[in-house]
């Protein structure tokens, strides 16, 4: 998996940051966040997002906070990701 790294939270305090990375082979985007506390967790449960499918969040997915203030980075990442810059 070749990585190219996007951009980190630019109000880090260089303890484990919010970063997001786009996936070169795949064109995925990969992010770090803040983990969910357990009221946010259990909101998630609570809710049938899409008709049908089973609320909550399963075992092998995780569910990270990003600061607003990284949305850029985002748009960013989408931007290489749709220009195939990585290809």
């Amino acid at each position: 998996m070749e990585l190219r790294f996007i951009g980190i939270d630019p109000d880090t305090n260089y303890e484990g940051s919010p970063t997001v990375w786009v996936d070169g082979d795949t064109n995925d985007l990969i992010v770090q966040g803040l983990r969910l506390d357990p009221s946010d967790l259990q909101k998630l449960a609570a809710v049938e997002w899409v008709e049908g499918h089973k609320p909550g969040v399963p075992d092998h997915e995780a569910v990270v906070r990003l600061p607003a203030r990284m949305v850029q980075l985002l748009r960013e990442a989408c931007d290489a990701i749709e220009r195939s810059e990585l290809r």
